[in-house]
């Protein structure tokens, strides 16, 4: 039988991890409810992972790791949030970290190398910081109240982050700090000491089980060649589009729950399963415009960056496209998901209701709406000339 999963698989090779993912997802699926209503961190999950080598698969090939492509990574992302969303958004910011900094260049070589190697061989996982409750998101230019103060061979790293997501598992992670005496910021990678502590807010409407906790840090000592000062590239932030992956895979389980619902659900009045009213074929056909138009710019912003390697700035137009319409149509179609199945779709026993609390989160992840409206705006009115007359 045909999938429209399997509609991107272009080769043997991706078949095969595709098969590797989904049998760790259909895993995840049977643990999600518990922790969704416990919000507690799925900590066997990752070991899983860990165990599946899922965590090394955009390590570069030199260090050990398998190398994959944007491509790779969102065919894989989109099949792991099939079974759990939170597991896969949380590894996300992992796996999509590691391919931005192999593609940028942007940390000290010899640094980059280390976090690859115990990637590798100890499953060490990393994530950036720097949320802080009040300058909110940095994609927004908000200035970190986190401060790093010069020490004798390094650095104090002082201050709390939020939206921490991985922070229950992590040894080492980044965080952006303000230094007062350059009047600018900075990064710094950190290894977890007990100036580290975790404080447990993250209790959310959706993806409950990220570990999205608030981290403080209390003068933390950090070494001097831990200031990641590399300069790198611009890469165009197509690493992001694990995001986008990770809300179609939810929406893609709530239309296949719907689709299965539709087919065997049989009111006592009907002859036929409810699949044969055309109002629901009407749903179910709205479910694949949406869902099939994103997955469609999705694959192709990916393929595009993956093989545009000169042109991956001036692609951030499509990028953001491609995340803004997965976003949104995967809200679409969770709801639509929910109008077929019904009343019984606002059931805790049934997975429904936790997909469209978790789609919803897709509207706070960057790029924000807003940045992708004003990006593509800038984009278009760039094709006209400011001189050109009406």
């Amino acid at each position: 039988m045909n999938r429209i999963i399997d509609d991107y698989i272009r080769s043997e090779e991706e078949r095969a991890r595709a098969d590797k993912v989904e049998k760790l997802a259909a895993r995840f699926s049977e643990r999600a409810e518990k922790h969704d209503r416990e919000g507690s961190f799925p900590f066997e999950n990752f070991a899983d992972l860990r165990e599946a080598g899922y965590l090394k698969m955009t390590v570069p090939q030199e260090f050990g790791g398998d190398g994959l492509s944007l491509y790779d990574l969102v065919m894989l992302q989109e099949r792991l949030a099939y079974g759990d969303g939170s597991t896969a958004l949380a590894v996300g910011w992992h796996i999509g970290q590691i391919l931005h900094l192999r593609t940028s260049r942007k940390w000290p070589e010899a640094v980059f190398a280390e976090l690859c190697r115990s990637v590798v061989s100890d499953g060490a996982m990393i994530n950036t910081f720097a949320s802080e409750a009040s300058s909110g998101s940095p994609s927004r230019g908000g200035k970190p109240e986190t401060t790093a103060i010069p020490t004798d061979g390094g650095w104090l790293i002082t201050g709390r982050k939020t939206f921490s997501t991985l922070s229950p598992i992590l040894d080492r992670f980044v965080v952006t700090a303000y230094i007062p005496e350059e009047e600018g910021t900075g990064d710094f990678l950190v290894h977890r000491t007990d100036r580290v502590s975790l404080v447990e807010t993250w209790d959310t409407l959706g993806m409950r089980a990220t570990g999205s906790h608030d981290v403080v840090l209390d003068g933390v000592f950090v070494d001097k060649d831990m200031r990641l000062t590399g300069k790198g590239i611009d890469d165009g932030g197509g690493w992001l589009l694990h995001i986008p992956a990770c809300y179609i895979g939810i929406a893609m389980a709530a239309r296949d729950y719907a689709l299965e619902f539709a087919r065997s659900y049989r009111p006592n009045h009907m002859k036929e399963p409810i699949a044969a009213l055309p109002y629901v074929q009407h749903s179910i056909g709205e479910m694949e415009i949406e869902l099939r138009t994103a997955r469609s710019l999705l694959y192709a912003a990916a393929d595009r960056w993956d093989r545009e390697k000169d042109n991956r700035p001036a692609l951030k137009p499509e990028l953001g496209l491609a995340k803004y319409m997965a976003t949104n149509n995967a809200i679409k179609v969770v709801d639509l998901a929910m109008r077929i199945v019904g009343a019984a779709s606002l059931e805790r026993k049934r997975p429904l209701e936790r997909f469209c609390r978790d789609v919803r989160a897709g509207l706070h992840n960057p790029p924000m709406d807003s940045s992708v409206l004003h990006t593509l705006a800038g984009a278009a009115l760039a094709e006209i000339p400011a001189d050109r007359g009406n």
